[in-house]
């Protein structure tokens, strides 16, 4: 293997790691997929299908992953943008989110205000209920 087979390899396996694996464990997930096509596309290769395929299903990318290969559909040569490959977390479940991701610390946010105002339904009835004042004006 050449020096930028290498770096294409790696380049592969950094692009997929970014937009699936990461985007699979942000969202919960025990099992996802990756095809190879939106891969090859996406890190902006020409032919290189075979190098595509090859690192997807290396030792190295599942290792760095924490991943298992669970299953592979596709021609029988496996080697085209038609492949798609379904991978599950080692561990059985996904690591929780990364603590930079702005939705997950938003969320719960309010869940102790709203406990003290008696729950989110009643504050939002009260809030409705006094939106237009006293009731003289209405």
């Amino acid at each position: 293997m050449t020096v930028s087979e290498n770096s294409c390899s790696d380049l592969v396996r950094k692009q997929a790691s970014q937009d699936y694996v990461q985007a699979a464990r942000r969202r919960g997930v025990d099992t996802f997929s990756i095809n190879v096509g939106d891969v090859h596309r996406d890190s902006n290769l020409r032919n290189r299908v075979p190098l595509v395929c090859m690192a997807l299903k290396s030792k190295k990318f599942l290792q760095a992953n924490g991943l298992r290969l669970v299953s592979e559909s596709g021609p029988p040569s496996g080697l085209s943008t038609t492949v798609t490959y379904t991978y599950e977390f080692i561990d059985g479940k996904p690591s929780a989110p990364d603590k930079d991701d702005a939705w997950a610390r938003l969320r719960g946010a309010l869940k102790d205000i709203y406990a003290e105002l008696g729950g989110g339904e009643l504050y939002l009835r009260k809030e409705r209920e006094n939106f237009y004042g006293s009731g003289e004006d209405r």
